[in-house]
């Protein structure tokens, strides 16, 4: 019996013992003891994983990874949670890092509060040429009407100053800046606005296209302090779990200076920059093709079919609500649109449309279909996608149109945008659940600086339907709330399909770029009113470590 008992104990340990006797892979980086949400295809969970040449190279149990490998660098997550690295799949990365020196009027409850963070701005930096600011927005005031330039005229006489609306599609200025511009009250413009009192008289306030009169003639930043600007931005991202950014137009010297600072390794993070579609950037792109590397992809240009819903420059089929006698406009001509559409249909290039009101979003979706011919995988995209009709819902299928949202403008404009709309138009707005049925992805980012940089933002948008007071109760819409997995594949796996980049980043699968996030929280599983107040632990880009709250 004891004989008996020694042999099936050999037999028992034997395949350990040999198991014990094979050597180890080596791997760079070994993570273990987390719950590690992959978003690959079956959206399975896993407890660790190993990265070799900064890529994944297997998933699985703490046990089957620390049995297969080994590594000098191994973490212990400490049972936290894991993603993959975050996409914000539209934002404006450049502008946000050069704003950075702006007066900050995100939040401002009234017209004086701007005032006062100019004058704290100008007593500041009291030798800068001019006086900017961005992120005031009127909807939020008392009274809700837009302010005039006459105070800055009163107390900044001789400094021009410029401050931008939130979404970007206004500003407003004062008599200096208008003089340096050559802007007078018989100014041509067209696809925007320079507004005039009821006496004919210039108020400061810019729309839309008028808007690069002034903003063209602000100095350009030195690459020296564009450099640094940049850099502090990228922790600002990397700070919240960022690791790809989706640039909304840019032009080649922008790109180059980015792509520099990628080569020399001071720029972690990966970009897929969409490009303006000047002459200058359509000569040399189409030209040469698309660029796509690991850390940088150039293969879109971003064209703008209107304005905003707050200043009133989005393009809609019926007039506002509370503007009878106004529906927006186009920031260029159908026939300018179309012949755009037809060379970048004859390249190799996607085609990404800024559209807000319903009329800009047919005019490009009937634009779009005649362009690509049926041809189904372009992934040329419609950015924002605001207000849709039903009966235009469908063509985003039809025509295999990518929807790029950003879900925290359903909660930002939701106070308001009833009354440019109506009730009946509403219903059919940030429609993002209606969006993914009809394409099957929808692909979410955050609109920075328009909108916070903070990704969860979006995701606690995007699942409740609520703002960051998780107001209204019951949630806005919530018939177009996206599921939790679908909201996480969107900043992640469906982000990067919109880019062509799918099979090298968004998941956490073997062969992917090993770009991944550790935070404190279960997003699939905490209450809606906890996910704004995740916090990112630590961020990984290519298996390195890029940020951890230590550092901060």
């Amino acid at each position: 019996m004891i004989l008996f008992r020694l042999r099936l104990l050999v037999v028992l340990l034997l395949p350990a013992l040999l198991n014990s006797c094979q050597p180890r892979t080596a791997a760079d980086l070994i993570v273990y003891n987390a719950t590690v949400y992959t978003v690959d295809s079956a959206f399975s969970k896993a407890q660790a994983f190993a990265v070799q040449d900064g890529r994944f190279v297997a998933v699985g149990t703490a046990e089957e990874i620390r049995a297969k490998y080994q590594s000098k660098q191994e973490v212990d997550a400490q049972g936290q949670f894991i993603y993959p690295g975050f996409y914000d799949a539209h934002c404006h990365f450049y502008r946000y890092a050069l704003g950075l020196r702006d007066a900050n009027l995100v939040g401002t409850g009234s017209w004086q509060e701007v005032v006062k963070k100019l004058q704290e701005q100008r007593r500041q930096y009291p030798q800068a040429a001019w006086l900017t600011g961005r992120g005031w927005d009127q909807n939020d005031w008392p009274g809700k009407q837009f302010p005039t330039k006459d105070t800055l005229d009163a107390l900044f006489p001789n400094t021009p100053v410029f401050i931008i609306r939130v979404d970007g599609h206004a500003a407003l200025v004062n008599q200096k800046a208008l003089d340096l511009a050559g802007i007078t009250a018989r100014t041509p413009i067209s696809g925007g606005t320079i507004t005039l009192d009821a006496g004919g008289k210039l108020t400061g306030l810019l729309v839309d296209n008028a808007v690069k009169l002034v903003s063209s003639k602000i100095p350009a930043a030195t690459p020296a302090e564009a450099e640094a600007a940049l850099l502090e931005a990228q922790q600002n991202c990397l700070a919240v779990g960022l690791t790809s950014l989706a640039d909304a137009g840019l032009d080649k010297s922008d790109i180059d200076q980015m792509q520099a600072l990628q080569k020399t390794g001071k720029l972690k993070l990966r970009l897929y920059a969409m490009l303006n579609p000047t002459k200058a950037n359509r000569d040399f792109y189409l030209k040469n093709g698309p660029v796509f590397t690991d850390q940088l992809t150039v293969s879109s240009f971003k064209v703008y079919a209107d304005g905003a819903l707050g200043s009133r420059g989005a393009c809609l089929v019926h007039p506002y609500s509370d503007r009878p006698k106004e529906t927006g406009f186009l920031l260029s001509t159908e026939k300018e649109f179309r012949t755009l559409a037809q060379e970048i249909a004859a390249s190799k290039f996607q085609m990404n449309t800024h559209a807000i009101g319903d009329s800009a979003n047919r005019i490009i979706l009937n634009i779009y279909g005649e362009a690509l011919q049926g041809q189904q995988d372009r992934r040329w995209r419609i950015e924002h996608a605001q207000v849709v009709t039903p009966a235009d819902m469908p063509k985003f299928g039809q025509f295999g149109i990518v929807p790029s949202v950003q879900p925290t403008h359903a909660t930002s404009d939701m106070y308001w945008a009833g009354e440019r709309l109506g009730a009946a138009r509403l219903k059919t707005a940030y429609a993002y659940e209606a969006l993914r049925k009809q394409y099957g992805q929808v692909a979410i980012g955050s609109d920075f600086p328009v909108e916070d940089i903070n990704p969860l933002f979006g995701y606690h948008s995007a699942v409740a339907r609520q703002d960051a007071r998780n107001y209204p109760g019951g949630g806005f819409q919530m018939e177009n709330a996206l599921s939790r997995p679908d909201a996480l594949r969107g900043m992640t796996t469906w982000a990067a399909h919109a880019a062509f980049e799918e099979k090298q980043k968004g998941s956490i699968r073997p062969g992917m770029a090993a770009d991944f996030v550790l935070l404190n929280t279960d997003l699939l599983e905490a209450p809606k009113e906890k996910l704004r107040s995740a916090r990112v632990q630590q961020t990984w880009i290519a298996g390195e470590q890029v940020f951890t709250v230590t550092s901060r």
